[in-house]
């Protein structure tokens, strides 16, 4: 049996049992969102845990500031950004930063990417945001949210961490890059979904994690998937013929305005600065 096809067979057989081991959510994600869900919980209680972590803080202090929360006074301290923000978008912005904790390994080849999948969940999540936040302005009874879309697109490949992390011990698999690209692209929504009940977060994030990539996969309304596709079909290598036609469903449905909503100022800007948050 080949590296690939043991690799191949070890994930399926360990997903079927149940002991595929999932990554952890970060400390402070875990400490973010306890505090978030504590019903007792207030701004001061989520500055002071924000607090103990200056990085996260500061990066805070700048999604106050950032076009993407619509404000142009402003604030200079990390109480000021979190009660600017409130707990709900920061319970979800501050998990969605820690995640990146989890794209790391000793392993170089493994390491590199890992950090090509961090890359590209920013990127599609900047479009997806700087994407949702046009429709929401265009469709004032919407009900998608901007942090939930944060969190989602950042994780929506989640999944290939696990399959990146047991793949270490088949180094003869890099050797065919596409076999990993088919094993993240066949199970990482599968494994993805799991990952998300591990760590209890909500249906709606198993949903998306599980489901985004599968073409066969339609909601009847406009949902977050819709935009991580967005992101997903602006990042990929197709050419600009196959791209337009697979955009037309999302210009039928006044999702996007037509196949060059990416030149629209206000979708580039907050895309750019999105991305410069996360990166």
């Amino acid at each position: 049996m080949s590296a690939e096809n043991a690799l191949l067979t070890i994930l399926v057989e360990k997903i079927r049992t149940d002991m595929l081991v999932l990554p952890t959510l970060p400390e402070m994600a875990i400490r973010v969102r306890r505090t978030a869900d504590d019903p007792d919980s207030n701004l001061l209680m989520m500055t002071d845990v924000i607090a103990q972590d200056p990085a996260l803080a500061a990066r805070m202090i700048k999604v106050a500031n950032s076009a993407f929360m619509g404000r142009s006074i402003k604030v200079n301290s990390l109480n000021q950004a979190i009660t600017r923000i409130g707990l709900s978008q920061v319970k979800n912005i501050a998990t969605a930063m820690a995640m990146e904790q989890l794209f790391v390994s000793q392993h170089e080849q493994i390491k590199e990417r890992m950090a090509q999948i961090w890359r590209d969940s920013v990127n599609v999540t900047s479009i997806a945001l700087a994407c949702l936040k046009r429709y929401i302005a265009e469709n004032k009874h919407c009900n998608l949210n901007l942090d939930v879309m944060t969190l989602a697109g950042l994780m929506h490949l989640i999944g290939a961490l696990p399959i990146l992390t047991e793949a270490e011990r088949y180094q003869t698999v890099f050797g065919d890059p596409q076999f990993l690209e088919n094993a993240i692209k066949t199970l990482s929504g599968q494994i993805g979904s799991g990952i998300m009940r591990a760590w209890d977060f909500a249906e709606v994030y198993v949903q998306i994690v599980q489901n985004w990539s599968d073409p066969s996969y339609q909601d009847d309304q406009v949902s977050y998937i819709d935009f991580i596709r967005l992101g997903a079909l602006v990042q990929s290598t197709l050419d600009d013929t196959v791209r337009v036609q697979a955009l037309q469903p999302y210009i039928e449905r006044h999702v996007v305005p037509d196949a060059n909503f990416m030149d629209i100022e206000e979708i580039r800007v907050i895309s750019q600065e999105v991305k410069a948050l996360f990166s």
